[in-house]
């Protein structure tokens, strides 16, 4: 099964870092793809993560993990379907 996901944080985030490893060893099973944003980048994406990076959100899903989130946390995430 493909997963998708996006990794809201920014460089120098320690948290970040261990999260986009955390999301590779809980997921090691599946067909995994992470996209890291940069939330610095886009003042929206600023305002909406600013404090609550690392986030892990399922492409065309809705519900999003905020650090601090577990290898079941995430894989719960990746049972979940997309919404259509």
């Amino acid at each position: 099964m493909a997963i998708h996901l996006l990794l809201y944080g920014t460089d120098g985030c320690h948290l970040c870092e261990d999260a986009i490893r955390m999301v590779h060893e809980a997921l090691s099973d599946y067909d995994l793809t992470v996209q890291e944003i940069d939330i610095v980048e886009d003042n929206a994406l600023l305002n909406r993560y600013g404090q609550r990076i690392p986030v892990v959100k399922r492409v065309g899903g809705l519900e999003e993990l905020s650090w601090p989130f577990d290898h079941n946390d995430l894989v719960q995430l990746a049972k979940t379907q997309p919404a259509a």
